[in-house]
């Protein structure tokens, strides 16, 4: 496992690590504690040392499988949560230190911990990002000893701009991958000159660079990749990362005739990791074999100057017109 640094954490990260949205099984299944706590112990055992939650995942108990992991293991795991979508309405005005303030202490109590190693904003609205007040929170939350650090899970890359502008934020988690490439352009250089670790998630586009979906695939009806391909329940960018399905499957076909001899998913991964600017990336698992699969990464070699060329001339044929300037 190749380890980086998060930012000003300073925390050294493994480069492949566990977005555990999905740990308790398939996405709309019941969540199922025997499966979480197999593919944690799973991660720990390959090395994983940061794991990446949030309080709104199965209605907590994605943090409580967390917890029971850090209870039960001797090595050192990092552990991100998340705060903010619980609020209902999910809107500017929901955001008041109180609500938050018991989100965090919530979490805490979810997980059975005494601090949490970094706390991130939930993709608020872009208002939030607006009131010190909410980001000063976290400063007394820190001196109180409940959190070490703060971060924030970001939909646009100007929320992310703009969050830098704060100095006790020490991380962005973004969707970044071959399908959503505008962090490039901006974002990634503010973050190196403030140091802010950039953590990547939906790093294979809901599914679609698997390369394993058609036209004909279902979805179960549970599952955001029925209801929310256009936005129907929260950002349609979680979702495929915003691309039409259609266009997604014909700019898959372009990469597997380019990348014929290659695992598609690690390419996808290989590429994310190819920017030193990110921290790692947070790829979800719903059984072990997923994880393990993710892992091989790797073992893979580095993307040659061409296969990054190839994968950008992709990017601007088929997805770029339609999301480049949406996040």
């Amino acid at each position: 496992m190749n380890f980086r640094t998060l930012g000003k954490t300073k925390f050294s990260i493994s480069e492949i690590s566990l977005g555990t949205w999905q740990v308790g099984g398939k996405w709309g299944d019941d969540f199922s504690n025997a499966n979480a706590d197999a593919i944690l112990n799973h991660a720990v055992d390959q090395g994983i040392n940061f794991i990446d939650t949030a309080d709104v995942y199965s209605d907590g108990e994605s943090e409580k499988a967390v917890g029971r992991l850090i209870k039960s293991r001797s090595e050192i795991i990092y552990v991100a949560t998340k705060c903010g979508r619980k609020l209902n309405p999910h809107v500017n005005s929901s955001y008041t230190v109180k609500a938050l303030r018991t989100c965090v202490e919530n979490s805490l109590k979810n997980m059975g911990l005494e601090t949490l190693d970094l706390i991130q904003l939930h993709c608020p609205p872009t208002e939030v990002y607006y009131r010190p007040e909410i980001f000063e929170l976290f400063d007394k939350l820190k001196d109180e000893g409940k959190i070490q650090h703060l971060g924030v899970s970001i939909e646009k890359v100007e929320e992310g701009l703009k969050a830098m502008e704060y100095s006790n934020v020490s991380s962005i988690q973004l969707i970044f991958n071959l399908f959503r490439q505008r962090p490039l352009e901006l974002l990634f250089a503010q973050a190196k000159a403030k140091d802010v670790g950039l953590i990547a998630r939906v790093p294979l586009a809901s599914g679609l660079l698997t390369g394993k979906f058609s036209k004909e695939s279902t979805f179960g009806k549970d599952d955001h990749r029925n209801f929310n391909r256009n936005g129907e329940a929260f950002d349609k960018g979680e979702t495929f990362s915003g691309i039409d399905y259609d266009k997604g499957l014909a700019a898959v076909e372009a990469l597997k005739v380019k990348f014929p001899n290659s695992s598609l998913p690690l390419v996808a991964l290989k590429w994310i990791l190819s920017f030193s600017e990110i921290s790692c990336v947070i790829p979800g698992a719903s059984k072990p074999q997923q994880l393990q699969d993710n892992l091989k990464v790797e073992s893979l070699s580095n993307l040659t100057a061409s296969e990054m060329e190839t994968i950008q001339n992709i990017y601007k044929e088929y997805v770029k017109a339609d999301v480049h300037q949406l996040w």
